[in-house]
């Protein structure tokens, strides 16, 4: 088992790239609602994203996050 310095070193990278993608498709969601464009603002995947935002942001999560998601996002779209 790594370290939680191991893991920050080895993971830091790739993870801020991850999130940076995130932070792009959010933009590009915002821009086109904001263009006039017809993109469903309560679209249910949208909604989603944010929760799963939320999960991921807890400092305070049990160890359970991928999980947790993993049911999030297996739940149908409806």
């Amino acid at each position: 088992m790594l370290t939680a310095q191991q893991i920050i070193d080895r993971y830091f990278l790739e993870t801020r790239c991850q999130l940076l993608e995130i932070a792009a498709t959010l933009d590009r969601h915002d821009a086109a609602r904001g263009d006039g464009g017809t993109v469903e603002i309560d679209d249910s995947r949208w909604k989603k994203i944010y929760q799963s935002l939320e999960i991921l942001a807890d400092r305070n999560a049990s160890p359970d996050r991928a999980e947790r998601l993993l049911r999030l996002f297996s739940n149908p779209v409806s």
